[in-house]
């Protein structure tokens, strides 16, 4: 039996964003407990690597549709608990459609191979599973995460120990009901709450095989250096600085409606938020017109519960001061906001409630153009053509995603070609097609890739055959 050294038994707080009361209070993994969930996932993996691989699907599958059954108090949980509205908040039709869409790719990665063999000699290719899976998850899309963390890892014959962000830990209580529910067989899935000192440790216990983490460049740096020495496999999900180039013949009309989602949806938290526009000159000030009047018509800021409300408050009223302290350096350096925040009555200061913002007149030196910021707020730069614009998406050290908008589809594409990220769109944004890999083009966003047939792939490794008949 393995047994595991916890170096944080201390409780913790969720504070609600939405009110600043205590929405919950709950107790880290102790040492006793961390270590009967390795065991019983050290004891369990043999078995489900080996189970049939439609078994395997079906036993997953039941416990989708269990966990579904929650879906109600899921959406609830993450209002309050990180401040989406609650008429967003329901992310299970995007967890069943991926999980049925993932079964497919799952049996192609399972699929043995046949290599070219000769008169004695046969060769096959032969995909095994890694092993256990310690899958870290963010709290900004707290249950559409699982598809990739949870469900594709158990489809291809891992085991899972799940740990949730501290903010939206509540979620995990979900997916060990969900579990019960459907009868899984003990071990290969179990979420916990850990520390962060303890889940370091955990990884550096050797026991891990791979380690997904969908969170913040910050939070990968941790997980993978607590790993050095251990070889342990990673898929890392991690920060954005987004771009969008809107050229001179983009459809202005269909830009300013896209951008609106795709920048302040979710309260800008998402690492494929936009977070810098490009406005070629010939539409500059067209664009901003239309779009100055869009923001202030269309993002509603407001209580999550109410129906009207676009974005409600951000994680937390700490993010919300480092949202408005970024925004006042810009504007100390020259930048120009052209939304009055005066206008939204719960942005105030102390609360985790931030007023929707557009800048201009902004440029690279600043933190807001450099930075992640993962808040409600645009800044838009004008540039006078197609090769200004590229050399600007490119300067950054992040790349997740960049963005074209052009009616010309053709050099869309070619253009698109010298885009360094992850992730090229054509007249849309801020979207993680299930049916693609997803992942970062340059360190900054991560290593590895989630969704699609690549990131299927990554979740097993290869064993060949050699042999020789008699």
């Amino acid at each position: 039996m393995t047994s595991f050294r916890s170096r944080n038994l201390s409780n913790f707080n969720i504070i609600s964003p939405v009110d600043g009361s205590v929405y919950g209070t709950r107790n880290y993994a102790n040492q006793k407990q961390i270590s009967q969930t390795l065991n019983k996932a050290l004891k369990a993996k043999q078995e489900w690597a080996n189970t049939d691989m439609d078994t395997r699907f079906s036993i997953v599958q039941g416990w989708i549709l269990a966990f579904a059954k929650y879906q109600d108090e899921i959406a609830a949980a993450v209002t309050m608990s990180m401040g989406r509205p609650l008429w967003q908040a329901n992310e299970m039709g995007r967890v069943l459609e991926t999980a049925d869409h993932m079964i497919n790719e799952a049996r192609k990665t399972l699929a043995v191979e046949n290599a070219p063999s000769e008169d004695n000699i046969k060769r096959f290719i032969e995909p095994v599973p890694l092993g256990i899976c310690l899958s870290i998850c963010a709290w900004n899309y707290p249950v559409a995460m699982v598809a990739s963390l949870i469900t594709a890892p158990l489809y291809t014959g891992n085991v899972v120990i799940f740990k949730h962000a501290p903010q939206t830990a509540i979620i995990g209580d979900f997916i060990n009901a969900a579990a019960k529910d459907a009868g899984l067989p003990e071990g290969i899935l179990q979420a916990l709450d850990m520390s962060h000192a303890d889940t370091e440790s955990l990884i550096q216990s050797s026991n891990i095989d791979l380690v997904q983490l969908i969170g913040s460049t910050r939070g990968g740096q941790a997980v993978y250096d607590a790993g050095r020495g251990t070889f342990t496999r990673y898929g890392l999900e991690l920060g954005g600085k987004d771009p969008v180039y809107l050229r001179h013949d983009a459809n202005i009309e269909l830009a300013v409606e896209d951008l609106i989602g795709c920048s302040f949806g979710n309260a800008g938290q998402s690492c494929c938020s936009v977070e810098r526009l490009y406005v070629h000159e010939a539409i500059y000030d067209d664009f901003i017109d239309r779009f100055k009047a869009a923001v202030e018509t269309s993002v509603t800021l407001g209580h999550p519960i109410e129906e009207e409300t676009l974005i409600g408050p951000v994680v937390n009223a700490d993010a919300a001061s480092r949202i408005r302290g970024v925004i006042k350096k810009a504007c100390d350096q020259g930048a120009k906001t052209l939304i009055d925040p005066n206008n939204y009555a719960l942005a105030k200061e102390g609360t985790a409630y931030v007023a929707p913002q557009v800048l201009i007149n902004v440029d690279h030196n600043m933190s807001i153009m450099r930075d992640e910021l993962f808040g409600p707020v645009l800044p838009i730069m004008k540039v006078s053509g197609d090769q200004e614009a590229i050399t600007l998406m490119n300067d950054s050290d992040y790349g997740l995603t960049g963005a074209i908008w052009t009616a010309d589809t053709e050099l869309g594409i070619t253009l698109g070609h010298q885009i360094e990220a992850g992730t090229f769109y054509l007249n849309r944004c801020d979207h993680a097609d299930m049916h693609l890999p997803w992942g970062g083009g340059k360190k900054m966003s991560g290593i590895g890739r989630s969704y699609g047939q690549a990131g299927m792939d990554e979740l097993v490794t290869t064993k060949s055959y050699h042999i020789r008949t008699t």
